[in-house]
């Protein structure tokens, strides 16, 4: 096998040292096509791109279909006036809410089909024939302060009116200082959308009301799955204004000083460029949306692109220094390299592509297209650099032009080679004790790191409610836009029970016919658990038993047919259930009463009210277990328990993508390792460091309060794809030095000097470009640049001090 590999390995040098032109010319026309594919690319952000397939958002898409008029609801048809005010409820606040509604209803492009707010509520308590927002206005306007407050405390005897108010409402005083006015829009089938994806059709119509509302008299804020779609699209685009020219200021600083010479330097960053071009150009061809899990993947091409560039240089180099020409030169560096970069490829593709087992399509996109773009980097900085690299010192002899630095990183004499013999200092004193700590202390961080928390919310995605101040400071074109959907949805959850972050909500499918069915929703409210809001030992909530009871208060001939069929006197009727829909559906209670039951008595919903401070998860099964107690079929839904679910679904998904992950890349190395030179337990050497790695980032994640998130979970694939880089240019060359010496120190002092060099180079740069990520705006793409810089920082400390050790034990056990 390994003649195979010697004659490919020869076919590759032919192309590269003998016919570089045609080289070039061939991946110059390969990538103007991948060029036009980079117009072609759509973006996609937000939270909805992980929901496909959850269960508890296909109930929650139920719910919202089928029960319209929620207020805080997902239905993406809706768009919310917050108004904040010293009282709301004074007639100056009324006027204010009516007015603004009739200045939106009254713009045919804004597409509005209705409109209600507690505004509109009062003014019907004061006339009923008040039908309009013109009328209402008018309604008000001509009544007394007096009878306003009056007419507010009837109308907090209906349900649903007090959802509308702040948690401060006041039905005596009739005060309160927030309330929600909501505009309904008529949008046709194919502008319809449940997501809030950056083309959201309320994009445009939310972001108009917004410049209607801020024109208006009081204090208003608009809110609605258009403006955080358009939030979600816009902090992408920051993001990557603020990242992406201080990453490239920064690595250009450190290739600068890795390369020391301005052609070479030119050449690196040409290829870095293309490995772009390609990977995006592909993603456009083939329709995979630009989301922000993939704001990673140029940061993690030019990781491994910084390396392969480094080391062809270096290698090269070494070579050149002992004045060889520039074909036998590029011939023994290609030979090494492009074995040694197939190694990484391989692994790597392994440790990316581990991620397309996910259940969640935008972690299955990143696996894919970050293992493409690996295949491209190898190509072009395996091949394609190569090649320039002969074409242009040819021409530099031909000319004359000068050569600049030209000596490989790490050489003897240099403080770093010194500082990279560490490691080896330690194989030759006490390799089995040293490997024997470092068992110990894994185990420990890894057993520590097991404990990592899981995290998936909207609070992820959407830059922090204020900016830090290196981002404010930032002049044009840098400066990012205003942000406001996550001070609005602080607001809402400060100060609306009803918000949908502090409820969840429980899908019932059935007979609801059946005389058990209202009976079976009050016995699950009893005793709620701790996680609920409950008031004497009875859960807050919303459902068709509270619209039953609420409109029983107002309507004394509805309330005698309850209590004929109210078997045990407790207020909730249990016979004749169809009557009792029937008397609702014909009545003013039936737009309540459909926000709770379907018109054919199939399902219903009911809506429990959760501490604002509990835990994400601890509500989520608090919720599951109150569900568990309905005799019909019933679901817990609502956007909590669907956060919940995708955070296990990322955890599971992180845990399989590592274990797969950790076992190709051991069936990789040991069987390329038994091809290339018969030593099929070099694959464990490789092996090593990368799960130490591993497992001291998991235990730094949790120490430093790191997450398990959207974008994090994919750390630990991950680090076995870009940690192997480290590790396997060490072990590949430790076993061409031990076979060309036969001395085990000496290759190991020439491996790590020479490659440990490159290495270093490629760590610092590394670290420095994924660690600017931490500027981005939203505080995932932050963390997951940390986690990268940690992943890359520990997987070359391992590589060049645990590696030595764990060759020099190899060696002594295989001897």
């Amino acid at each position: 096998m390994s003649d195979v590999v010697d004659a490919v390995l020869e076919r590759a040098d032919g192309w590269i040292v003998d016919r570089p032109r045609a080289v070039i010319v061939a991946f110059v026309l390969v990538t103007a096509v991948f060029a036009g594919g980079l117009g072609g690319i759509s973006t996609e952000a937000g939270t909805s791109q992980f929901l496909d397939g959850v269960p508890a958002q296909e109930a929650l898409e139920d719910v919202n279909e089928q029960f319209v008029g929620s207020t805080f609801g997902g239905d993406t048809g809706t768009t919310q006036l917050i108004q904040r005010d010293q009282n709301v409820l004074s007639k100056p606040g009324l006027v204010r809410m009516l007015e603004l509604q009739e200045r939106i209803s009254q713009r045919p492009d804004l597409r509005v089909s209705g409109s209600s707010s507690a505004a509109g509520i009062v003014a019907t308590q004061l006339d009923p024939d008040a039908t309009t927002t013109a009328a209402q206005i008018r309604v008000i306007e001509r009544s007394s302060p007096a009878e306003i407050d009056a007419a507010v405390r009837r109308a907090a005897e209906r349900p649903g009116f007090a959802s509308l108010l702040s948690d401060d409402f006041n039905p005596e005083a009739a005060s309160a200082s927030a309330t929600i006015g909501v505009v309904e829009h008529d949008l046709p089938v194919e502008l319809s959308s449940s997501g809030t994806s950056s083309t959201s059709p309320l994009t445009p119509i939310q972001q108009e009301i917004d410049h209607i509302a801020a024109s208006s008299d009081g204090e208003f804020t608009v809110f609605g799955s258009g403006l955080v779609a358009a939030e979600f699209g816009n902090v992408v685009g920051d993001s990557l204004a603020i990242v992406v020219p201080a990453a490239a200021v920064l690595i250009l600083a450190f290739l600068v000083f890795a390369y020391r010479d301005p052609v070479d330097l030119l050449i690196g960053v040409i290829s870095l460029v293309m490995a772009l071009v390609w990977t995006f150009g592909f993603m456009g061809l083939v329709g995979i949306p630009f989301g922000q899990m993939l704001i990673s993947v140029p940061v993690l091409l030019l990781a491994v692109g910084i390396d392969f560039g480094i080391h062809t240089v270096n290698r090269y180099r070494e070579e050149r220094v002992t004045d060889k020409g520039i074909h036998e030169s590029m011939r023994v560096t290609t030979d090494q390299l492009l074995v040694a970069f197939f190694i990484v490829t391989g692994t790597t593709v392994v440790g990316f592509g581990a991620n397309g087992i996910s259940d969640l399509g935008p972690i299955r996109n990143f696996g894919i297209v970050a293992a493409i773009g690996i295949v491209f980097t190898f190509l072009i900085f395996g091949v394609f650099v190569p090649a320039v690299k002969v074409e242009f010192d040819e021409l530099r002899e031909r000319i004359g032009f000068p050569e600049f630095g030209s000596r490989p990183l790490g050489s003897e004499d240099s403080l770093l080679g010194r500082s990279l013999g560490v490691g080896n200092v330690i194989a030759k004193r006490g390799p089995r004790a040293f490997l024997a700590l470092t068992l110990i202390v894994s185990l420990i961080a890894g057993g520590y790191g097991m404990g990592l928390d899981t995290s998936f919310s909207q609070d992820d995605f959407l830059p922090p409610e204020e900016l830090p101040a290196y981002v404010e400071a930032l002049p044009e074109p840098f400066a990012p836009g205003e942000y406001t959907v996550t001070g609005t949805i602080n607001f809402l959850e400060d100060n609306f029970d009803t918000y949908e972050g502090n409820s969840v909500t429980v899908y019932v499918e059935g007979p609801l016919r059946q005389d058990d069915a209202l009976e079976q929703i009050h016995d699950a409210s009893q005793d709620p658990p701790e996680t609920f809001v409950a008031r004497d030992r009875e859960a807050e909530a919303q459902s068709i038993v509270t619209v039953v009871r609420s409109y029983a208060e107002q309507d004394p001939q509805f309330a005698a047919l309850v209590e004929r069929n109210d078997l045990n006197d407790n207020g909730v009727p249990d016979d004749n259930l169809e009557v009792i829909y029937d008397y609702l559906l014909d009545s003013p209670a039936r737009a309540q009463a459909t926000r709770y039951i379907e018109p054919d008595y199939s399902s219903t919903r009911i809506v429990y009210t959760t501490e604002g401070d509990a835990e994400q998860a601890a509500v989520s099964a608090d919720a599951r277990s109150v569900a568990e107690e309905y005799r019909l079929g019933a679901i817990a839904t609502g956007q909590v328990v669907v956060f919940e679910a995708i955070s296990g679904i990322i955890f599971d998904s992180a845990i399989r993508s590592l274990l797969l992950a950790l076992g190709l890349t051991a069936v990789f190395l040991i069987v390329i390792y038994r091809v290339l030179g018969g030593r099929a337990s070099l694959g464990i050497v490789n092996l090593v460091p990368i799960v130490v790695t591993i497992a001291l980032l998991a235990g730094t994640m949790r120490l430093l309060g790191i997450p398990l998130n959207a974008l994090t979970a994919t750390i630990l694939s991950i680090a076995i794809g870009l940690g192997i880089d480290y590790s396997a240019h060490i072990v590949h060359r430790f076993g061409d030095e031990f076979d060309e010496s036969g001395d085990l120190f000496d290759a190991l002092d020439r491996t790590v000097r020479g490659t440990g060099g490159a290495l270093a180079g490629s760590m610092l740069t590394t670290t420095t470009g994924t660690a600017v990520l931490a500027l981005a705006i939203t505080p995932i793409l932050g963390q997951f640049g940390l986690v990268i810089a940690l992943s890359v920082f520990l997987s070359f400390i391992t590589a060049v001090v645990v590696t030595p050790s764990v060759a020099v034990v190899w060696h002594q056990v295989m001897a």
